[in-house]
């Protein structure tokens, strides 16, 4: 866990990687889910947010 909060804090690829994984997933899961119609109504802008995080976050250094 140290290691992964060193990592966001140092902008390394792996740890920013993941995060972005996890907001894409997010997105995916409120977008499925038959529950709330806030959650449906903001899943497209969080998978967005994670998509483009996830493309800048490539550029970063290993």
């Amino acid at each position: 866990m140290k290691n992964f909060v060193t990592g966001l804090i140092t902008f390394r690829r792996e740890p920013w990687e993941t995060l972005a994984v996890v907001i894409i997933a997010l997105g995916v899961l409120m977008l499925l889910q038959p529950i709330s119609m806030t959650l449906y109504t903001y899943s497209f802008i969080t998978t967005l947010i994670g998509t483009v995080m996830f493309i800048i976050v490539t550029k970063f250094p290993e």
